[in-house]
Parts: structure tokens; sequence; C-alpha cells
């Protein structure tokens, strides 16, 4: 934001991909309003959802866009654009333009395509909270009043009501967490849906739905115990078949109710807090509320119920489905390709941890969506069949899964891993002169790397935890190593340096230092935080980075660079020591083994080795390399400075 062009920019927008089709909507926006208004009035095919931007904001999302640094760094107002369908294969050798679907760029061309035809719903805040409001006093006063004409059986009927909700979130979660966790010790990998989303549906969603119809269910039996010791009174002129008619029908009415009370406690949260999409708790409330009212709805409380009419169901779900269904789904595929890259530091996160994520978001669709629709289960006279389909669907499923009959992974839909020939000059830092050279094999995909390494068995690698290694911007918890055949393909002229040309101890500690890149243009360094509070990096006598405003990620500063053909590899670090960390080095200059690191430093060079190249040529074809700003090229050297330097 310091070239002179930026005060003259006033708008941007941002085009991004995270697949190969899809709709191209907006899924960031701001900081002013007029920007997404004008896009909804003047685009031809304007789409968008603020779910997405909720997400993003949240955090839930770790990842960013260039949108980010003119958004929150120069404060611009703009659109950010991406489609995700096919978002596994993201960053990997299948996300080429030439598989872009076509129907993607003709609506990137045409101003996106319609989102749910051919027109954009655009209201300000403002409004959105004062509609958010009324709504809710309106569904409070009238709670209240069927509470109050209801009396104290009301108030017990309303609570066991809510009780069965709870019970269907608890019993829904729980099951799909439960297969969540079984899938990785019954499949060969623990992600075995990525290449075939649809079989979430039978792995998450079937046991998400069978817990949430027997949690509802027990909470229906205990709300039918109840309305038989309080409505039996007013109904001894009737038959025993009738009573125990209209017993089930009144449950079936405070079951459907209830979904009523989830949706508006939603809504008052997505209102407190000024979340976008709480639009679908409102759509969810009202509709379904305005069909029971006109259909079903009876202000006496002397009239007998009677069973709820199907046309209640689908006049009140019609709308709220149409306008949600597409998001829900998008967004399960979304996540699920997501989880190709979803362990930033490889090994370290469980296994069955994407599994959760997806078994919680399922579990969440269903309870949320078909909580009307639950209601009309219990006493349908097909809920044992209902139950007895999904748990088969379930079964077989599970069976499919463990016996491999889908492969977790395609030559298009690929598994994603980085081959890194490395040079760790650390040693040399130490005073060992011959830096130490190996090949690794890791992967963002959760799951071990068994299959990859017995499709390398003649290269000598080694898989486990134990080889460990820190690539300065993230860590290897599991991966394979190789030290067999490593020599070729780089030399010592290549090696990066670290010189400390300078250490200033007049009242403050300043240390400068020399990064010598070598041919490497895109490097990484990490700097101590605990030691160094402040730093500068100089090109020549340009000041690229200057002083004030560091954060740090997990105790390092993080300094990355990527240029051109021409650009800089020697560059000047001053780094501004802590008060309590001036005194790390020795006055008389010997090393302690126990040293904190000052500095690490890994250089990529785009370039691959003969041992490299024989690995990526036995690889399986569903591997494919991954590579993002973070992640290393198949050339990586590092090295580091320790604070006794």
């Amino acid at each position: 934001m310091q070239h002179p062009w930026s005060k003259t920019v006033r708008f941007m927008i941002d085009l991004e991909a995270m697949g190969t089709g899809g709709k191209s909507s907006i899924f960031q926006t701001g900081p002013l309003p007029w920007a997404v208004e004008t896009y909804a009035g003047a685009a031809k095919y304007p789409s968008g959802q603020i779910i997405a931007q909720d997400l993003f904001l949240s955090g839930a999302i770790k990842s960013s866009t260039d949108f980010q640094v003119y958004k929150e760094v120069a404060g611009l107002p703009g659109l950010d654009f991406a489609y995700s369908d096919s978002s596994a294969v993201y960053h990997t050798k299948n996300d080429k333009l030439k598989l872009l679907k076509p129907g993607s760029l003709q609506h990137l061309g045409e101003n996106m395509l319609a989102f749910m035809g051919m027109y954009m719903i655009v209201y300000s805040q403002q409004f959105a909270s004062m509609l958010s409001n009324s709504v809710m006093m309106q569904a409070l006063l009238l709670w209240t009043a069927s509470l109050v004409m209801g009396g104290y059986p009301g108030v017990v009927a309303f609570g066991l009501s809510c009780f069965s909700l709870i019970l269907m979130w608890l019993f829904s979660l729980g099951s799909s967490v439960l297969v969540a966790f079984l899938i990785p010790l019954i499949s060969s990998s623990p992600v075995p849906y990525i290449a075939n989303p649809w079989l979430v549906a039978g792995l998450f969603g079937a046991p998400a739905l069978l817990g949430a119809i027997a949690g509802q269910h027990i909470g229906f039996l205990f709300l039918q115990k109840h309305l038989q010791k309080t409505m039996l009174r007013r109904m001894t002129s009737l038959s025993p078949v009738h009573q125990e008619n209209l017993i089930k029908w009144e449950a079936e009415r405070w079951i459907f109710k209830a979904g009523f009370v989830q949706w508006l406690v939603l809504l008052f949260i997505g209102n407190k807090y000024k979340i976008g999409a709480s639009y679908l708790a409102l759509v969810w409330l009202v509709f379904p509320s305005f069909a029971y009212g006109l259909m079903e709805a009876t202000l006496s409380p002397v009239r007998l119920p009677k069973k709820l009419k199907i046309i209640t169901l689908i006049f009140g779900l019609i709308v709220p489905v149409i306008l949600s269904s597409g998001i829900f789904i998008r967004l399960v595929g979304t996540i699920t390709g997501t989880l190709v890259r979803l362990d930033g530091n490889p090994g370290g996160t469980p296994e069955w941890l994407g599994n959760v994520i997806i078994a919680a978001f399922i579990t969440i669709t269903i309870c949320l969506m078909l909580v009307y629709l639950l209601s009309y289960v219990h006493i349908s006279g097909v809920k044992g069949s209902i139950m007895f389909f999904i748990f088969v669907l379930m079964g077989l499923t599970l069976i499919a899964v463990s016996v491999g009959l889908f492969p977790a992974f395609t030559e298009d839909i690929a598994r994603a891993v980085n081959v890194v020939h490395v040079v760790d000059t650390k040693g040399s830092n130490r005073g060992n002169s011959e830096p130490s050279s190996y090949v690794s094999l890791f992967s963002s995909t959760p799951g071990k790397l068994l299959e990859e390494a017995r499709s390398l068995k003649d290269e000598g690698f080694d898989c486990g935890r134990e080889t460990a290694l820190d690539f300065v911007t993230f860590n290897v918890k599991y991966g394979c190593l190789s030290f067999m055949d490593i020599d070729g393909g780089w030399s010592k002229e290549e090696i990066p340096l670290i010189n400390v040309e300078s250490d200033l101890r007049m009242g403050s500690r300043i240390t400068r230092v020399l990064v010598d890149a070598k041919i490497s243009k895109r490097w990484s360094l990490a700097i101590n935080t605990e030691l160094i509070y402040d730093f500068t990096l100089q090109v020549a006598s340009d000041e690229i980075v200057p002083i004030g405003g560091k954060s740090g990620v997990d105790g390092w500063h993080i300094v990355q660079f990527s240029g051109g053909k021409e650009s800089p590899t020697k560059f000047h670090l001053n780094l501004f020591w802590t008060n309590n960390s001036s005194d790390q080095s020795p006055k008389d200059h010997r090393r302690t083994k126990d040293s904190p690191l000052l500095l690490k430093l890994r250089t990529d060079v785009n370039r691959i080795t003969p041992k490299t190249a024989r690995v990526l040529e036995k690889l399986p074809s569903w591997c494919s390399l991954f590579g993002k700003s973070t992640s290393p090229y198949t050339l990586a050297f590092m090295t580091s400075l320790h604070a006794d330097f």
C-alpha cells in the first residue's frame, strides 16, 4: 500500500477459485455496504452467500485471500468471488485451467450465474435487526399467551417438547461421531469418501438421522405420558382408541412447535452477534409458523387436537428448503474437499478429526432442516420401516468402505503429498562441516503413508513419528525419510548463509544479521519472539519490513519472501532483543548444547533432483504434489542461528 497508485484506488474485485467449477459467488465483502448493493443492482446474474463470510470471519476456515490485504490494510471496499466445486483438487496437479468447467468461466464473464434464478436479495444490517426483533417479539408474545392459556400442564408439555429436541441433538451427534471414530479402524484411509463425497450420506447422514429419530422419539414418549395424565380427564366420554389418538396428535403438535423454539433461539443469537446468516433462522421460523397458524392453530384450549396436515408441512417448508438446501449441500461438499489439506502440520491432528468435523456439520444440517419433518414420523406407522432402511444404508456403506469397494482417492481427486529433497545445514551452524541431505515425504491429508511407502520400498523410506521435521512455517509430525542415494541435484555453493555482522549492546541489544539466500527467490524465516520483540528487514538501503506492528505464531515471527527472476537474494535483518534475553550469548562465546534457536531459515528451489524424480515417478497415480505459499518446493535448504552465536 506504499505504491503511489494506491491513493487512486477506490474499489477492488478479487476473483478467487477453490476448486474447478460451480457458481462464482461473493463470499466476502466490505467494509462499506454500497459495494455489494451496487453489484446486486448492476450485475446480470448476481450470486452470493453471507454464510461464507461468517465462516471466514469466525476463523473456522484457516485460509485467506488477497482480498484481506486490501480490506484490512488499505480499508478498501470491494468484493471477493470464488467457486468451490471439487475443492479437493485445490493446489494439486488437477487444479488446472483446462479442467475448469466452462460454465464457471461463463458466469464469471457474465457477472456470475443466477442465485436461485436471476436475483439477489440485499438489505441492510439495520433492517435485518429490525425485522428479526419484530419476529422475535411476536413469537415470544404468542408463546407466552399459549403457555398462559395452557397453565401448568402446558408449561410441562413445553418443557418436555424442548427436552425431545435436546435428546434429538445428543443422539444424532453421538451416533454420527461414533461412526467418525470407527471409520479409521475399519478403512485403509481415515477419509475414504474424498473421491466419492456422496458416501457421507451413508457414513454420517444415516447415523445422524437414526439418532435424531431415536432421540426425539424418546422425548415424544415422555411427552405422551404427561399428556395422558392431563388430557384423560376431559376425554372420559370418548373411546380408548380415540383417546389414544388424541394424545398422540397433541404430542405430535408439541414436537412440531418445539422446532419454532429451536429456530427462535438461533435467530436471537444471530441477531445479537450480527451474524449475517441469521436470515436462515428467520426464514425457518417465519414460514413454518405462518403455515401452522394458518392451517392448525386454535386459541381455544377446549378444542380437541387433530392430526397435523401434510399440507402444513409442505406449505411451511417449501420456501426455507429452496433457500437453504443448496447452501448446506454445497458446504458439505466444500468441507469434504478441504479435508485433503486438513493437516497443516502433517501428522499433527488425530486421524478421526476430519470425520468428526463432517459428522458434526451433517448433524447440524439434519437437526435444523428436519426438525419439523421428524415430528410427523412418530405416529406415521412407518417409523420402523424408515429406521430399518436408514440402518441398512449405513451398514452397506460401512461395509463398502471397509472392503475398499470405492477408492478413497483417484487420479482426478488425488491425495495431497509433498516430496522434498532437504539439505539441512543446521549441523554446520554448530560446528559440523558437512550438511545432512535426505528426501522427506509427507501429506496434509489425514492418514498414514503405508500404501505410498510400499510403492517406494526400494527407495529406502522409513515412516513414522520419529521422523518429525521443522520446515519453519510448519512441522511434520508424521512422515517418511530416505537417506539412500541422495547425492546429486544440489551443490554446497547453493547453501544459504546466516552471518552475524554486528552485535551492539549499548543500553538495548541490537544484532545485525546478513541473510544470503544464494540462488533462492523464495524463502521463509522464523524469528524467536521470546528473544526478539521487533525487527526490520532491509534490501540494500530499502526497508521492506519496518519496525513495529509485529505479531507471532507459536512463538515465532514469520517472514515469507517470494520474488521474480531479478529479485534480490541478500537481506539485512536488524534484531531488537527483549530486555530479559539480551544476555543470551555468554561472554566467552562458548556454544551451549541447549541454547535456543534465534533464527530458522528455509530457502526453496524449484528443482527436481534425481532422487526426487524417482520418487515422484513411483508414487501411486492417486497422489499429487500439494503446493501453497507455505509449502516448500521439491528442493529446500534449511539452516538456523542459535542464540549463543
